[in-house]
Parts: C-alpha cells; structure tokens; sequence
C-alpha cells in the first residue's frame, strides 16, 4: 500500500530553531563572560605577577665583579697586579647551537681544531645558567674586528673588557705568591653563588688562595634595560662592587733574587726569617715556572712539560719537600739533652770513629771514621760528631727525644698562612706501632739523633727550629703576609714558647753553632772567611739511598740524583740575630761545602750595604778577642 504523505509541522521546526538559537546566545554570553573574567584575573588581580614577569624579560641584573687586590713586596714593588685585557664570552641559553656557533668562531678568528677542544671543555666546565663562559683571552684588534663584522652570526658572544691576573715578577714569586686559575666545578659547589657570580678565576696556589676571601672582595650589580636579542639598551641603577684588600708581603724582592742567584741554577730550596717576628724575608724553590701561563688557561702541551719534568718545577719544595734534617737537627737535640740533664756542657764523650750500644756489635759510624777523641758539647756541634749524638740520643730515649723536637716544630705545620705546607714526621713508638706493627728498637733512636731514620722535614720548619734556637724559645709563626689592608696576621693558635730550667742553654748551644763557622776546626769555617759578623750555623747531609754497614760512600758509584742531598742552617748576627737563613741543595752532597757557602750569599746581601760593609744597625764585629779565644 502507498504510504501516506507526511505533513511539514512548521511550528514544531520554529521552536527547534528557536531552541539552537537561544543555546548558541547562551553558550556565547557565557564565554564571553569567561573571557571578560580571565582578562579580569590576568589584568587586574594578577596585575603585579605580569608586570614583574614582563618587567624581568626587559631587565636584568647583572653582576659586576669586584677587582681583585694587589700584592706587593715588603718595600712596595708590584708582585700581582691586574691587567686590562678583552676577552671573548658565550651565553649557551642564548646561543641556541652553540657548538654550531663555536665552530663559527674558529672560522673566523683562523683558530686550530685543538682550540675548538679548549673552548668546548670550557663550555661544558660547571657553571650557573646565563652566566656568560669566557672562552678566549687577550683579543688582539683584528680579532675583535672580525667578531663586530660577523656578530649576527654569533648570538650569544660579545667582546668584553676585563681585568685579568697578571704575575709582573714572573716566576720570582711563583711558589709564594701563586697564581690564580679558572673555578672548577668543584669549587663551585663551595664558593657563595652570589658573591662569585660573574667571576670566573680564584687563587689556586699561595698567597692567592689562602688570602682568597680578602683579595676577593664583594659583588657589585647593576640593573640594565634589553632588547629581545638581549643587548643592554641602557643602565638603569648601578651598585659599585667593593674591590678586595691589597696584601704586603714580607718577602724582599732583592734578597730573592740574592738567593735564586746564590743557589747558581741547582735543584734546591732557600728560606730566609726574621726570627724577631717570623717574617719571610725570602722564599726560593728552584727550579720555578711562570705563574703567568695558568691564569687564561695552560696550553695541554705547556702543561705537560711542567707536569712531566724530571726537575720537578711545580713541586714547591720549601712547604713539601720532606728530606731527612740531618746534622741540623743537632742544634735543637743539644738543647734536649741540656734541659732534660742527661748532658752538660762540660759533658765528655770518647769518639774512636764509632759508637755502639751495650751488648750489641753494630756499629754506627761516625762520619770522621778516624774519631775525634773525646769531645764535649761544644766541640761535638763545631766537628758535627755523630758518636757524641748517638750517645746523647741514647740517653734521652725516644719518648723525650720526640717530645722536645715537636717543641721545636718537627713533625707539624709551623707555618701561619701556607696552607700547603706539609706536617713532616716526627716518630714515635705509637707511630711505628700503628703504622709498620713493629716494636721501637734503640738504634732507631740513635740515627734519630743525627737526624736521619723515619724524621722528615721541610726546609721551612728547619727555618723555623733555628729560629727558635736564635730567639732563646720564643715562637713566632712563619708568615709570607706583613700587612693585609694595613693590618697584621693574627696568630689565633700561637705554640708555646720553650721555656728551659736553665736559660743559659741557649747561648751554650748558640756558641757551639758559631764555632762551626769560626772555630780552627769548625765543619764550614772556609763559607765565613772575611765575615764582618758572626755567623752561627749548622751543616747537615739527608741521605737519598741507604749505604750498607761498613761502607764508605763514593760519590764515583751513584748516580748524581742518588747522592745526598746538602743542607745548611743558620742565622746572623750571631749575638742579635736579624736572619734565619736554611738551604736544601738537592743532590749537593756537602752542606758545609755547598750549602753553607748559599747561606753566606743570602746573609752578606740582607746585612750589608751597597759598599759591602756591614750596615750600622746589625753592627756586631768579630773581636779580636774572640777569634784568638777560638783558636
């Protein structure tokens, strides 16, 4: 059957359309509303968060480092300075590819592949986000000139003008001084992020990284409107930096030059005191190296050379050269056995050559194999005779023995701002126990007595224990800084004076010393011909390779960097001493021969004058009186 036509209900399609129409006003009023209220929110109540937000993409601050103290010597000479130069720096957040870009750079400033390995390792170095990294140094005009011409393909690099470490001295000061180098990532995690932001270099070595904080100084910043390629349009508040403190050492520049000339070129180590204050008056470790070449960045091959060098220039051997002290150490051992009573002065030994200990056939050598005969304390320091101190060791045993030579600094730091120095090793029966599990034996003690065996020392804390001996006991830290800003090093942990039962041991012993210089038979009487002071000092020989029992050494048979090392000591005038003078000459074999004749150098240049004679405020002559008691 046909279906029936179905009839259009007109009405029911109005209202339909009429439904779709009101929805549609609907739903558009409603977000229109929602539109109105999100501006509202964003506008008006969060109107501050945005336009801080918006302020911040056209502001910025920027740190401003501070600049870097000055070092100078104790008579005013620049030993580190700073020096203007133009370096090439690179945001990564604003590079984009940034190693696309470095490779740009090589392009065009005609740079080595093993240039484009620096800048890479420098990028990749730890650092704080849009911090901008230095890469390149000391930009000559033409390549600042090819930078400008092709900075829009650079984003992220500009040329700025910096201060850099520069070391005018060279490699005078390079073991005191120091350098600075580039942070690393280590250093950075404990350097303060803020006042360290924007500098790229700090102390790494010396008086550059102990006094750090000082010669730093604090952050400074400054506010600076940019464009949206993040070009500085204008400055709108600047807060200066506050630049670090300068710093006076006590270090003489000419009486460095004095001993590096003394020492003629040879492995070795010089430091000279002022016993009155603790004073370094000089600080020599030869051979050296310029400091200059660390602060931009060592090349690797520069830095092999160093690094690899049988002559070991970055070694500072003053602060951690540990040698065996030798006969210097007898000095400090005769005021032991003095005050603890178990010798006087009038105190005999008999020397056939040797000693040995009851019930025991080793016998321990002196170095006269002839023997001196008897001997007392004063001829014992003048000859160096080893039998006297193998039996003044005996009688003293290990525990007073090590007891005494940590009063006078053996086998601890001595120093009060040389962060590096080493402690050495003064040893004990606990020592040995814990370290080799054995028992302590008595002839170790005896070898101890002429200062070989387990001690340890370096040049500085010989320095210092002769120091001690020429100011009667009273400690005074070594330090390199005389003034910091004008003020004083403070000692905040001073040591104990020696204080002896009996005063008058200071000055037997100090006779002893001079006797070795003056005396008819003393050990470096030929390093004091035509003094015009007296000079008290102490000869010693630190052996590098043992010789066996009943041998004599034969400088023939050893290789010349096995042959023992020569060391002397001692200070002038000697009856108002002004110098403390030690010396390590390295393979040198005799003290007295080699070492003691350093020693006079370094003392004729800090008390005479220009004309040779000995100036008016040290004025201290041998009397003829004296020198014929002597003979």
């Amino acid at each position: 059957m046909p279906q029936p036509i179905r009839i259009k209900d007109h009405e029911k399609d109005a209202r339909l359309v009429r439904g779709r129409v009101v929805f549609g006003a609907i739903a558009v009023v409603v977000l229109i509303c929602v539109l109105i209220a999100r501006l509202y929110f964003l506008q008006v109540i969060q109107y501050e968060y945005h336009s801080t937000l918006s302020e911040n993409n056209r502001v910025h601050v920027q740190p401003i480092p501070p600049t870097r103290g000055l070092i100078f010597d104790r008579n005013g000479v620049v030993v580190a300075d700073n020096r203007p130069s133009f370096s090439l720096s690179m945001t990564r957040e604003r590079s984009g590819d940034w190693q696309q870009v470095l490779d740009v750079i090589v392009e065009v400033l005609e740079l080595t592949p093993e240039d484009r390995v620096i800048f890479e390792k420098r990028m990749r170095q730890g650092r704080r986000p849009f911090e901008p990294v230095p890469i390149l140094f000391e930009l000559t005009e033409e390549q600042i000139a090819r930078i400008a011409v092709n900075q829009f393909r650079l984003p992220g690099v500009e040329v700025v003008a910096q201060l850099v470490r520069h070391y005018p001295q060279g490699a005078h000061f390079a073991h005191s001084v120091g350098y600075m180098g580039r942070i690393n990532e280590k250093e950075l995690k404990s350097l303060d992020p803020v006042n360290y932001s924007g500098t790229h270099h700090i102390g790494k070595t010396g008086i550059e990284r102990f006094y750090e904080p000082e010669l730093h100084g604090q952050v400074g910043y400054e506010e600076v409107e940019t464009n949206a390629r993040g070009r500085v349009l204008r400055v709108l508040k600047r807060t200066d930096p506050i630049p670090g403190k300068d710093i006076v050492l006590s270090l003489d520049i000419k009486l460095q030059e004095a001993a590096e000339a003394a020492l003629g070129g040879r492995r070795g180590a010089v430091v000279a005191l002022d016993p009155k204050t603790g004073e370094v008056l000089a600080m020599v470790s030869q051979p050296s190296f310029d400091p200059n070449l660390f602060v931009t960045g060592i090349g690797f091959k520069a830095y092999a050379e160093l690094r690899d060098s049988i002559d070991r220039p970055l070694f500072n051997r003053v602060l951690r050269g540990l040698y065996p002290p030798g006969s210097t150490i007898k000095p400090a051992v005769a005021i032991a056995g003095l005050d603890a009573g178990v010798v006087t002065a009038s105190s005999r030994v008999y020397d056939p050559g040797y000693y040995q200990l009851p019930n025991y056939d080793h016998k321990y050598r002196n170095w006269n194999r002839t023997g001196d005969g008897y001997v007392d304390l004063d001829t014992a320091i003048m000859r160096s005779n080893d039998t006297y101190f193998y039996d003044l060791a005996h009688k003293l045993g290990i525990d007073r023995l090590s007891a005494y030579m940590s009063k006078f600094g053996i086998g601890q730091k001595v120093s009060l701002d040389m962060f590096e120095e080493s402690p050495g090793l003064m040893p004990t029966r606990e020592w040995k126990r814990a370290t080799r599990r054995q028992a302590w034996y008595p002839g170790e003690t005896l070898i101890l007595g002429i200062g070989q065996g387990y001690m340890q020392s370096t040049p500085l804390q010989l320095a210092q224990a002769t120091a001690l001996v020429a100011n009667k006991g009273v400690w005074n830290r070594p330090h390199l800084a005389k003034t910091v800003e004008g003020e004083k090093p403070k000692d905040e942990n001073p040591m104990p004076d020696i204080v002896l039962r009996d005063p008058s041991d200071w000055t037997k012993v100090n006779h002893g010393m001079q006797q070795v210089m003056h005396g008819a038979r003393g050990t470096a009487r030929k390093a004091a011909i035509g003094s015009q002071y007296r000079i008290a000092g102490k000869s010693g020989t630190a052996q590098v390779v043992a010789i066996k029992q009943g041998e004599k050494y034969d400088r023939s048979k050893v290789q010349e960097r096995h042959r023992d090392h020569a060391l002397f000591v001692g200070f002038a005038p000697a009856e108002n001493p002004q110098i403390v003078v030690s010396v390590m000459v390295e393979n040198g074999e005799s003290g007295s021969g080699v070492a003691a004749p350093v020693v006079r150098q370094i003392m004729d240049a800090w008390l005479l004058d220009q004309d040779g004679r000995l100036k008016a405020e040290y004025a201290s002559p041998i009397s003829a009186e004296a020198t014929a008691r002597e003979e």
